[in-house]
């Protein structure tokens, strides 16, 4: 079976793991510190805040960003569940707002007219590796006050011209999760250029404490250990690479798929730096089509079988249906483009889906 995910873990994770271990130091400590610097320089930003896992980095993101009871925020449908459910956890509101069908990130012509004075902020998901439409999206945010949150948790080192992601909003939140473009095995990070914003994210993520019994706020449990920061240091040396070869692998699909009028391919606006998180198509009879392929050797994966207002925790939270987020939900499907692929299997995934999709 051709996996749709793949874990890229070497030795040389297994003897920094192992290091930690017998150094007896395992939580919260000079790994931690090591791998923060390293991340916030690749991501372009001062502040790069390490915790547990993406849903947590979300969690205090919105937390650190002023988001509390009664203010909503404006995001997409089509995501994992926690890019909602942690605006929830603050006692928040989300506000969804359809998708671009081209993109399936969220549509930033509908943003405007769900603003109200309870809008605190906006989080646009940078959905399978490709950037939301950041230059729009900051641009509203500066004109009516609003904190920009980047739920980045599928998107490390996606750019725009250039640029990257990060250095666009106020706050920007990653996940390190083992099918992510690279991993710590569990954990998460937020980074940001605002002093104030990472104080309150180091705060939270110790249980709110400032020194020994001295607490600035009711804080969480979000420490990241020092094993999976040795992880990460490592992956993200590699991290390029592998992104380069997620970016071919996309390359290939694209040119081998072309021209087949039964699947749509994904759309890049030009100037946009997809790191393809995952290759999603769209077809008809999707869930055919996956059973078929699997049938002949390629895992396939579908994210996702419904939009977030479709579920039932966050059902109460919308009133309209998203037309676009529940077509796309139907149709898409993901390929694997995980940058151990070789050129065998990547011609293989190509031959199965061709006719699985006849």
């Amino acid at each position: 079976m051709i996996n749709i995910a793949k874990p890229q873990l070497s030795e040389e994770e297994v003897r920094a793991v192992t290091d930690v271990l017998l150094s007896g130091k395992l939580a919260q400590g000079e790994k931690v510190a090591e791998f923060e610097k390293a991340f916030a320089a690749f991501t372009g930003a001062r502040h790069a805040v390490a915790v547990g896992n993406g849903t947590q980095a979300l969690h205090a993101a919105l937390l650190a960003s002023g988001v509390q009871t009664s203010d909503d925020v404006i995001t997409t449908p089509f995501s994992f569940i926690s890019s909602a459910t942690t605006i929830v956890h603050c006692g928040g509101r989300p506000v969804f707002t359809d998708i671009d069908p081209r993109t399936f990130n969220i549509n930033v012509n509908a943003i405007e007219e769900l603003i109200t004075p309870r809008t605190k902020a906006i989080m646009p998901v940078h959905l399978f590796g490709l950037p939301a439409d950041l230059d729009e999206l900051r641009k509203i945010c500066d004109e009516n006050g609003l904190a920009l949150i980047q739920d980045s948790c599928q998107a490390h080192g996606a750019s725009i011209n250039g640029k990257p992601i990060a250095t666009y909003g106020d706050v920007s939140t990653f996940s390190f999760y083992p099918t992510k473009n690279m991993t710590t095995g569990e954990g998460g990070a937020v980074v940001t250029d605002d002093d104030a914003i990472a104080e309150h994210v180091r705060l939270l993520r110790h249980q709110g404490q400032k020194s020994r019994y001295e607490y600035a706020h009711v804080g969480y449990n979000y420490r990241m250990t020092e094993m999976a920061a040795a992880i990460g240091t490592l992956q993200l040396r590699k991290l390029p690479e592998w992104n380069n070869k997620r970016i071919n692998n996309a390359k290939f699909f694209d040119e081998a798929l072309a021209g087949n009028d039964k699947i749509t391919t994904p759309l890049v606006p030009e100037g946009y730096g997809h790191v393809y998180h995952q290759y999603t198509i769209r077809v008809q009879n999707r869930d055919e089509v996956g059973k078929q392929m699997a049938e002949n050797g390629v895992g396939t994966g579908i994210y996702y079988p419904r939009g977030l207002h479709q579920l039932g925790p966050l059902a109460g939270y919308c009133d309209r249906s998203m037309p676009n987020t529940e077509k796309a939900a139907n149709e898409v499907l993901s390929l694997p483009v995980h940058p151990a692929l070789t050129d065998e299997e990547l011609a293989t995934v190509v031959e199965v889906t061709k006719k699985a999709v006849e």
